[in-house]
């Protein structure tokens, strides 16, 4: 038996039916023999942060998985998730119909050319911040040894 990893994801889409299509994204994550999903935040909705100017609002989430994969492998499959979702990488944080991010994978720090863990913003965002505290606020970041609670806000964004 492979060993497992719990891993807190990054969910996202501003474009569409964002809350159709981040609900059955995370659906099909499930559907992985791979793949455990264990659970997902509420949705709140945010601004969109950098990028173009005038984009539509952000539905972002969180969620908690158990995996086998290992994290490339596990980017690839949220790769073509994304773009069975109509997801075109054609403009850097421009609006998307689905973005899947691996926050932080078990306690693993990984820095490639196509994949860096933990995800380098999320300490700075509170659309990413504030569903990961909701689902995994004991879930240890591995550069700072601080669990998510630590980074607790009382910012408090409209739920949906």
């Amino acid at each position: 038996m492979q060993p497992t990893s719990d891993v807190l994801l990054g969910l996202g889409s501003n474009l569409g039916d964002r809350r159709e299509t981040l609900l059955a994204a995370w659906s099909e994550l499930g559907e992985l023999s791979e793949i455990e999903t264990v659970r997902i935040s509420r949705l709140i909705e945010t601004q969109a942060v950098g990028g173009p100017a005038n984009q539509p609002n952000y539905l972002n989430a969180a969620g908690l998985i158990r995996t086998t994969l290992t994290p490339q492998q596990l980017l690839d499959v949220l790769h073509d998730i994304e773009r069975r979702f109509g997801r075109v990488r054609t403009e850097h944080w421009g609006p998307r119909t689905l973005d899947l991010d691996i926050l932080l994978f078990g306690e693993l720090i990984v820095k490639t050319g196509t994949l860096t863990i933990p995800h380098p913003e999320m300490l700075r965002r509170d659309f990413v911040m504030e569903p990961a505290m909701e689902i995994a606020p004991d879930f240890v970041h591995p550069e700072t040894n601080l669990p998510l609670c630590a980074y607790r806000k009382t910012v408090v964004s409209d739920k949906i």
